[in-house]
Parts: C-alpha cells; sequence; structure tokens
C-alpha cells in the first residue's frame, strides 16, 4: 500500500544513515560518530525543511531537540491518542487512526518525513512508504547494533525487507566517495 492510498493528500518518505551491515545505531541506541556524514546530514536537513510533518519515535525526539521548530508527530505509547505537548503533536498508533494524525498535525498535507527508529520504520513499512532514502556508510560495522527493520534483526538486510514491501531500488550515488557513503532511494 502507498501512503496515497492510505492517507491521501499526504506522501511519505523515509530518511536513515545506516552501517554497513544496516544498523541505525549502537548497542547502546546512541548513533555512534562513525555513522555521522556531513554530506549526508546535509541532505537529510534539506529534506526536512521541505516536509509538512516529521515523524519519529520517542527516543529519537528525546534525543534530537526540535531547535528548527519543524511540524513535529512523536510516536509514543504513553498518548491517549492525538495531542500536542510543547513543540511536538504525540500520537498513539493503538488510539488513533493515522489519518486523523496525520490531519491534526498537518493538516495541508503534504510531504512527511520519517527518520525512524526502528519501531517507527516498522510501523511505516506496514502503512506504506512512498520513498526511502537509504544511505549507507560501507567502512562502518555494528555487529551488535539496532538494525533498521525489525526483519534485519533476523537475518535480511534493509535491501531485501524494501524490496518484500514492492519497492524498487534507484541505482546508488555516491555521496562521500572519502568515506564511502552512497544514498539509493527506493520507491514504490
Amino acid at each position: 500500500m502507498t501512503a496515497a492510498a492510505a492517507v491521501p493528500g499526504y506522501r511519505i518518505e523515509g530518511h536513515a544513515i545506516v552501517s554497513a551491515d544496516d544498523r541505525i545505531a549502537g548497542a547502546d541506541g546512541t548513533t555512534p560518530l562513525a555513522l555521522n556524514n556531513a554530506a549526508d546530514w546535509a541532505r537529510f536537513q534539506t529534506a526536512l525543511d521541505r516536509a509538512a510533518l516529521v515523524v519519529l519515535g520517542r527516543l529519537s525526539h528525546a534525543a534530537n531537540p526540535n531547535r528548527r521548530n519543524r511540524p513535529r508527530l512523536v510516536i509514543s505509547s504513553s498518548a491517549s491518542g492525538i495531542e500536542k505537548r510543547g513543540d511536538a503533536w504525540w500520537w498513539n498508533p493503538a488510539h488513533t487512526a493515522i489519518a486523523d494524525a496525520f490531519r491534526m498535525a498537518a493538516p495541508k498535507g503534504g510531504l512527511v518525513a520519517v527518520p525512524g527508529g526502528r519501531h517507527v520504520f516498522d510501523l511505516f513499512l506496514a502503512i506504506g512508504f512512498d520513498a526511502f532514502h537509504l544511505s549507507r556508510s560501507a567502512g562502518i560495522w555494528l555487529p551488535d547494533g539496532i538494525p533498521i527493520f525489525t526483519d534485519v534483526a533476523n537475518g535480511g538486510t534493509a535491501d531485501q525487507v524494501l524490496a518484500r514491501h514492492g519497492m524498487v531500488p534507484d541505482a546508488a550515488e555516491p555521496l562521500d566517495r572519502a568515506t564511502g557513503v552512497t544514498l539509493t532511494i527506493w520507491r514504490r
């Protein structure tokens, strides 16, 4: 299913940088400095600036303060449905439909950027991404780290998971040749 089918008027795009073994964080749940890349970061920030709404998990929200005051939707089981708190809307998918949450947080529709974490990515795999911007740092390995999708922890790869969900990759493009960071945009 595409986002257009799930929530008409919205386009959902995922964004992640992963290690060579498809991890978004180390074993401690934090993003290691080795995964930080200036070229990827600049591209990612431009995408967030274009978004009508940024959707992320509670831990990602806490780790990354909303300094640019972008419209945010934080997924959390502590929310009673959809509610406004401080600098973000909070949403519990178990209590409120995605269409209602999007209409409250971004009533004019538009691009929804989803930077994760893993449980957020899993949720939106089921809902349907329109595109997924997957950056990979070829020289970084995090064997005990947090995988981008739960299915990666079960022996799959991010590419296999995205393909199983009906997505097709564009050709990989180099973002930073010196550090081996590439970007592949997967599309529905």
